[in-house]
C-alpha cells in the first residue's frame, strides 16, 4: 500500500487532488439539493427535473468535442481552470434563484447548460493532464487516488446536501458548490509544471478528424464507449425517478441523501480495491464489473426498504469505481499523450449522448407506463448493453502492458457510424459522468 502512496510526493499532482477535494466538497451537495430545490418549487415535477438535467447534459455534448481539442491545443491545467470560473458563475446564478425565490424555470435551465458548457472544456483536459504529472507506473495509483477523493467528498456531502436542503434549504445548499469552485481554482493556478500547449498548423477540423481516426481505430474503445451510451441513457431512470420515489415512501430529502451516501461508500471502497488491483487483462475485470449497475433498477422497481435501495446503490458504487479506475488507466496507457484528450472527448461524447434523452423521457415514460415497468426496462436494456463487451476479443485480449509497438492491437471490424470527419454517435452527470457514477449530472466539472 505504501508504494502506491508513492505518486503523493509529487507536489504538482498534489495540488491537483487539493483543487478536485476542495471543489467536490461544495459539489457533493449539488445532486441533492438541486433536485429538491426544482421539486420544490411551484408545480415542480420529475418531467422539470429531468428537463433542468437534460439541458446540462445536453451542452456537455455539444461542447466535449471542442473541449477535446482545446486541450490537446491549449494548457490543460490552464483551461481547468476557466472551465472551474465559469461553473461557478453559472452555479451561483441558479443559487441566487431558489435563495431569492424568482427561479423560473427557463432561466434554471440555461445556466444549468452553461454549467454543462463549463464540464465540457474540464473533463477532456482533466483526463489528460494526469499522465502529464505523473510517471507511466504510478498511472493507475493516481486514477484510483483522484477517485478516491472524489467518492470519499460525497460520502460526507451526499448526507450533508439532504441536512442542509432541510436546514438551510437547496440554493445556499448550491451556492456552497459555486464558492467551492472558485477555491478550487487558486489551487489549481498554483500547479507550475512547465507544461504549455502544442505548437499546431492544422485547423480545428483536421484536430477532430485526427482525434476520430485515433479513436476508431481502437476498437476496445469504441465498443466500451458504446455500452455507456446506454449505460447512461438507461440510468437516467434512477437519477430522475429515484428522488421522486424517495419524496413518496423512503423519507424525502434525508432518504436519498443516505442513499447517495451508501454509494458513495461503495465508490470508496472501489477506489481501494482499484488501488490494489492488478488485472493482466484490466478490461476483462472493467466489463464484468459492469454487472453491479443492475441492482438499484430492481429494487426501485419494487418498492425495496430504504436499507434495501442503499445496499443496491452501495454494491453500484464499487463496480463503478474499478470500472473508471482500470478504464482511465488504459486510456492513458494505451493512447499517445497528445491524442488523450480528444480520444476522451470522444468517449465521453459517446458516453453521453443518450443521457439528455433518459434524463427527458423518464419522467413522460413513468407517466404513461408507470414507475415500476419504466425502471425494469431500463434495467433490462442495460443488461443487454453490459453483456456485449464481454463478449468481443478486443475488450476481453487487451494487456495492461502495451505489447511492443510493432505488435498490433487486437483485431476488430472497423467502427460503425460516420466517417473520418464526423463524430461517433454511439456517458454521467461523471462518465459523472457517466450518469451512475459520482459524477452525476447536477455537479459542477471540477
Amino acid at each position: 500500500m505504501l508504494a502506491d502512496l508513492q505518486v503523493l510526493r509529487l507536489r504538482p499532482y498534489r495540488l491537483l487532488l487539493s483543487a478536485q477535494t476542495v471543489s467536490l466538497l461544495g459539489s457533493a451537495v449539488a445532486p441533492v439539493a438541486l433536485a429538491f430545490a426544482v421539486l420544490g418549487e411551484p408545480g415542480g415535477s420529475a418531467t422539470q427535473l429531468g428537463l433542468v438535467l437534460a439541458a446540462r447534459s445536453l451542452a456537455q455534448v455539444v461542447f466535449l468535442l471542442a473541449g477535446g481539442v482545446l486541450a490537446d491545443r491549449l494548457p490543460r491545467l490552464r483551461l481547468m481552470g476557466v472551465s472551474n470560473l465559469l461553473a461557478c458563475g453559472a452555479q451561483g446564478g441558479i443559487a441566487a434563484m431558489f435563495i431569492t425565490h424568482a427561479a423560473p424555470l427557463p432561466a434554471v435551465i440555461a445556466l444549468s447548460a452553461g454549467n454543462g458548457a463549463a464540464a465540457a472544456l474540464f473533463l477532456p483536459a482533466s483526463k489528460g493532464v494526469i499522465p502529464q504529472l505523473v510517471p507511466a507506473g504510478q498511472l493507475q495509483p493516481a486514477n484510483a487516488l483522484m477517485r478516491l477523493s472524489r467518492n470519499s467528498t460525497a460520502i460526507l456531502g451526499a448526507a450533508a446536501g439532504g441536512i442542509a436542503v432541510a436546514a438551510i434549504g437547496p440554493g445556499w445548499a448550491l451556492a456552497l458548490d459555486a464558492a467551492s469552485y472558485a477555491a478550487a481554482t487558486g489551487l489549481i493556478a498554483g500547479i507550475r509544471t512547465g507544461l504549455a500547449g502544442r505548437v499546431v498548423a492544422t485547423t480545428m477540423v483536421a484536430d477532430l478528424r485526427e482525434g476520430w481516426q485515433e479513436f476508431r481505430q481502437r476498437a476496445w474503445v469504441w465498443l466500451l464507449v458504446g455500452q455507456f451510451a446506454f449505460v447512461n441513457g438507461c440510468f437516467a431512470a434512477v437519477n430522475v425517478l429515484g428522488p421522486v420515489l424517495a419524496r413518496q415512501y423512503l423519507g424525502g430529502a434525508p432518504a436519498w441523501g443516505a442513499v447517495l451516501s451508501a454509494m458513495a461508500v461503495g465508490l470508496v471502497s472501489g477506489s481501494l480495491i482499484a488501488l490494489r488491483l492488478r488485472p493482466s487483462f484490466p478490461l476483462r475485470v472493467a466489463a464484468a464489473a459492469t454487472f453491479g449497475f443492475l441492482p438499484p433498477f430492481l429494487v426501485l422497481a419494487l418498492h425495496a426498504p430504504l436499507w434495501l435501495v442503499a445496499v443496491s446503490m452501495l454494491v453500484n458504487g464499487v463496480c463503478v469505481d474499478i470500472f473508471e479506475v482500470l478504464w482511465d488507466t488504459a486510456l492513458q496507457t494505451h493512447v499517445p499523450n497528445h491524442a488523450l484528450s480528444r480520444i476522451s472527448s470522444y468517449d465521453a461524447l459517446g458516453s453521453f449522448v443518450l443521457g439528455p434523452l433518459g434524463l427527458a423521457i423518464a419522467g413522460p415514460v413513468a407517466a404513461a407506463i408507470g414507475v415500476t415497468a419504466t425502471l425494469a426496462g431500463a434495467g433490462g436494456l442495460l443488461a443487454v448493453a453490459s453483456l456485449m463487451p464481454l463478449l468481443t476479443p478486443a475488450v476481453r485480449r487487451l494487456p495492461a502492458v502495451p505489447a511492443l509497438a510493432a505488435a498490433p492491437e487486437p483485431a476488430a471490424p472497423p467502427a460503425p457510424g460516420p466517417g473520418p470527419a464526423a463524430p461517433p454517435e454511439a456517458a454521467a452527470g461523471h462518465r459523472a459522468g457517466r450518469a451512475c457514477a459520482p459524477d452525476n449530472p447536477s455537479t459542477g466539472p471540477g
